[in-house]
C-alpha cells in the first residue's frame, strides 16, 4: 500500500497536493466575481483547446449537447469552414501560448466570429487585449492538467447565460466532488480508496471502454495516464468496439480492460455492458468497472475526471515515476512553435 513518504518521494513537484484541493478550487472559481458574458444570434459554438485545455472543452461540449446549438471541438490548427459571424469561438489555453489555439484564434478574427478566451496569460491574452476581445485570466494551478477545476468552473461562471447549467447543477457537482474527495484524496491511503486500488491493479496497457456521452472522461483518463504514468493507453466506444475491437481478445494479451459506465446509460448500451462483462468472465479476463455518480452530466464528468486523474497519479508513483515532467511534450512545443 502506498504511503505518504513514497508519494512525496516520487511526486517531487507535489501534484497530489493540487488534486487534494480540487473541490475547493472548483467552488472558489465558480463563486469568483467574474463578469458574465453573452452573445446574440449564435447558431454554432466552437471550443478550441489542446491537452488539458482540450479536456475542458470536451466537458463544455458535452454540456452543450443538451441544447439545439451546433457544437464543435477543435484540437488542431484549423477553424471549420462553417464558422461565420454567427459563430462563437471559445478559446481555452492554460498557458496562453498554445500554437494551435493561437492559429484558430487568428482565423476566427479573420472570419469576424464572436470570441471569448481563457488563459493564465501569454500570447492569447496579448492578442485579445490588442483586439479588444473578451478574455479572462485564470491562474494556473501547478500544471495545465491540474488546473482543470479552476478553468472549468470559471468558464461555467462566465458563460452561465449561454450554457444549460443551473446553479443547482453546479452546486450538485461541487458537493459530489467534495464527497468523492474524502474517498480518493491522499488523506485516505488505505484499501478503501478506489482510485488507489485500481492504480495498484493496473498492469500492462489499459484499455478503456466508454459509452456515448462519457467520451470526455475516457479521453481525459487516457491522456492523464499517458502524461502522469508515462504509459500507452487505448480507448474505445463500447458500441463501436463490439463491431471490431472486441476480436482482439481472442488471443492472450498484456492489455487490461477498464469499463467506464454511466449511471443512466442508454438501455441498449447497458445490455452491451452486461454482455461485455460476461464475455470477460467466460474467458477469465480480469477487468475493472468505474461507475459514474448519479446526477447531471456535469457531475458525472467532473467526478470521473477527478477519480481517474487520481488513478493516474497513484499509478505513476507506484511505478516510481514522477507524474509532473513531460519532456516529450516540451520537445514538440519547442520545435513546432
Amino acid at each position: 500500500m502506498l504511503d505518504t513518504d513514497t508519494l512525496k518521494k516520487f511526486d517531487s513537484s507535489l501534484m497530489h497536493e493540487a488534486y487534494d484541493k480540487w473541490p475547493q478550487l472548483a467552488r472558489s472559481a465558480y463563486e469568483s466575481e467574474l463578469t458574465a458574458v453573452s452573445f446574440d444570434n449564435i447558431d454554432h459554438i466552437i471550443l478550441v483547446g489542446m491537452g488539458g485545455s482540450g479536456a475542458i472543452c470536451e466537458v463544455i461540449s458535452a454540456i452543450l449537447s443538451k441544447t439545439q446549438i451546433h457544437t464543435s471541438v477543435v484540437k488542431g490548427y484549423h477553424l471549420p469552414n462553417t464558422a461565420d459571424a454567427n459563430t462563437l469561438v471559445i478559446v481555452v489555453s492554460v498557458s496562453g501560448n498554445t500554437v494551435e489555439a493561437i492559429s484558430v484564434l487568428e482565423s476566427a478574427l479573420a472570419k469576424s466570429c464572436h470570441i471569448v478566451s481563457f488563459s493564465s496569460g501569454g500570447k492569447i491574452q496579448q492578442i485579445c487585449e490588442d483586439k479588444n476581445l473578451a478574455h479572462f485570466i485564470i491562474p494556473q494551478v501547478h500544471s495545465p492538467r491540474a488546473s482543470f477545476p479552476a478553468f472549468l468552473y470559471s468558464i461555467l461562471n462566465v458563460l452561465s447565460g449561454i450554457l444549460p447549467t443551473s446553479d443547482s447543477d453546479v452546486t450538485e457537482s461541487l458537493d459530489a466532488l467534495e464527497s468523492l474527495q474524502k474517498q480518493i484524496s491522499t488523506a485516505n491511503l488505505t484499501t478503501t480508496n478506489p482510485a488507489l486500488s485500481i492504480a495498484e491493479w493496473i498492469s500492462g496497457i489499459p484499455m478503456l471502454y466508454y459509452p456515448w456521452g462519457l467520451e470526455p472522461a475516457a479521453t481525459r483518463f487516457k491522456n492523464s495516464l499517458q502524461e502522469n504514468a508515462k504509459t500507452h493507453v487505448i480507448s474505445e466506444d463500447i458500441v463501436e468496439a463490439t463491431h471490431n475491437g472486441i476480436v482482439a481478445w481472442e488471443k492472450s494479451s498484456s492489455v487490461v480492460p477498464i469499463i467506464i459506465r454511466g449511471s443512466d446509460d442508454y438501455t441498449k448500451t447497458k445490455l452491451l455492458w452486461d454482455l461485455l462483462e460476461n464475455y470477460f468472465k467466460e474467458r477469465n479476463i480480469d477487468y475493472r468497472v468505474i461507475n459514474s455518480v448519479e446526477g447531471s452530466i456535469l457531475s458525472k464528468l467532473v467526478c470521473l475526471v477527478y477519480l481517474c486523474d487520481y488513478i493516474s497519479i497513484y499509478k505513476s508513483v507506484l511505478s516510481e515515476i514522477d507524474p509532473s515532467p513531460v519532456s516529450s511534450i516540451n520537445y514538440f512545443k519547442q520545435n513546432k512553435s
